[in-house]
């Protein structure tokens, strides 16, 4: 599998992070590019990163996709020139996913000058996003949600306690949130309930806490207080156009995949773009058990993702191209 990095400018001052993987001997031309975009607090890295196994990006390369992952601003090593550092969804879903996307477009090994597109966890959001703010020239072919929300039809608890402080989050800056999660891990290791709804460590090599952290992030204040917004309020408004009720007109196939156990973004506001959604092609890959439960991050990382997630994702790309 080879890898290509490149600088593309956003046209608001930052320049994105985004790479190219594919392997020259398994290229399929007649196959649309995919992007992949990263959600809240986390970047690229985990998408070609796995800790005993296959990542998503190389099983997908290796059934012959082009695979494009796009840090947009604020992730992996997307940098800011000038402008604003604060950023929002508006930001994310109409100004550099664009870009990212037009980028691809142009740069592409592959023919169709569509792209299909991965959104994970928030990156998925971000996508919908896009699509109801373009739906007559959005450029997409297909799309896959992995264990992203939509509206919140249910919310975990704890999460619909932490949105009431939006004020307080709107101001608030953390730095060092991946050194602090490198101290933490051991504590995790120790007693695996405190993240039950973030990860199952029986199943995910926590070993590797040095690699798994690079996929951290810290998060900014303007984002984490309109997600807070979002969650209170359960439907996602951007640039004054509301989410939900926008994508009726958005007919491309989807595919959600959602872990059953998942306490950060719940299956009810994974799915619920099925309520919304203008596609009568649709496929949902549900992950878990009650004798092994996955949660959030089990989507990305867990022994035996190839087999319950990515395997699943590349053939039903394979049938929608």
């Amino acid at each position: 599998m080879k890898e290509q990095k490149y600088r593309v400018e956003n046209g608001a001052g930052w320049e994105l992070d985004v790479r190219r993987f594919f392997d020259p001997n398994t290229l399929d031309r007649s196959r649309r590019p995919i992007v992949c975009v990263p959600g809240y607090c986390m970047n690229c890295f985990i998408l070609g990163y796995h800790p005993g196994g296959t990542s998503m990006i190389e099983s997908l390369v290796a059934r012959g996709f082009e695979v494009w992952a796009a840090n947009l601003r604020g992730q992996g090593g997307s940098t800011r020139r000038s402008g604003e550092r604060r950023y929002g969804f508006a930001d994310l879903a109409l100004v550099d996913l664009p870009a990212a996307m037009g980028f691809v477009a142009e740069n592409s090994r592959c023919e169709p000058r569509l792209v299909d597109l991965i959104g994970c966890s928030l990156g998925a959001t971000t996508a919908y996003a896009y699509l109801a703010h373009h739906p007559h020239d959005h450029g997409v072919g297909a799309m896959v949600n992995i264990g992203g929300p939509l509206r919140w039809n249910r919310a975990h608890p704890a999460l619909r306690f932490a949105a009431r402080f939006a004020p307080v989050l709107g101001n608030l800056r953390l730095r060092g949130t991946r050194q602090l999660a490198r101290l933490l891990m051991p504590v995790v290791q120790r007693f695996p309930w405190l993240l039950s709804h973030y990860m199952n460590p029986d199943i995910i090599d926590l070993s590797k806490a040095d690699e798994l952290v690079q996929t951290i992030d810290d998060p900014d204040p303007q984002l984490t207080w309109e997600m807070a917004r979002w969650i209170t309020a359960r439907e996602l408004v951007v640039d004054g156009l509301n989410i939900c009720h926008s994508l009726y007109s958005i007919e491309i196939p989807i595919q959600c995949v959602i872990a059953l156990q998942d306490g950060i973004v719940t299956p009810e506001a994974a799915l619920s773009v099925l309520d919304h959604i203008g596609s009568h092609e649709i496929d949902i890959v549900e992950v878990g058990s009650v004798e092994v439960p996955h949660a959030h991050a089990d989507l990305f990382v867990s022994d035996g993702v190839e087999e319950r997630v990515f395997r699943p994702m590349g053939q039903w790309l394979e049938s929608v191209n």
